[in-house]
């Protein structure tokens, strides 16, 4: 486990707990950013807001998210956290599942050029 942030070019993440059974992440996007659209075969999560606002994609929907709100995404299922404020985001993410390695994102999407 290590609290270092780990940077992306949409903002970083924390891990803050990385276990057998779940993983837990505070996550952090920059106004006028997005993540990859993406999902995962090997882990749900549940995406609790700290700070902020966002607008989650999740299976086609957009559902608005502000500070105090959460979102549960499926195994399997499309999601995406977009930040269109003016001010960061974050967000804590609960993974849980069988396996948590950053190569189960499966990006459909990406303003990055990502696979």
């Amino acid at each position: 486990m290590s609290n270092i942030e780990d940077h992306r070019p949409w903002g970083y993440y924390q891990v803050l707990s990385d276990e057998e059974n779940h993983k837990v992440k505070r996550i952090v996007v920059y106004p006028g950013k997005r993540l990859s659209l993406q999902r995962h075969q090997r882990r749900a999560e549940h995406w609790y807001v700290i700070d902020g606002e966002g607008v989650v994609t999740l299976d086609g929907r957009e559902i608005h998210l502000k500070a105090g709100e959460a979102v549960d995404i499926s195994k399997g299922a499309v999601h995406r956290m977009e930040n269109r404020s003016g001010t960061e985001v974050a967000f804590i993410e609960v993974q849980t599942g069988d396996y948590f390695g950053e190569d189960d994102i499966e990006r459909l999407e990406d303003d990055f050029g990502r696979s």
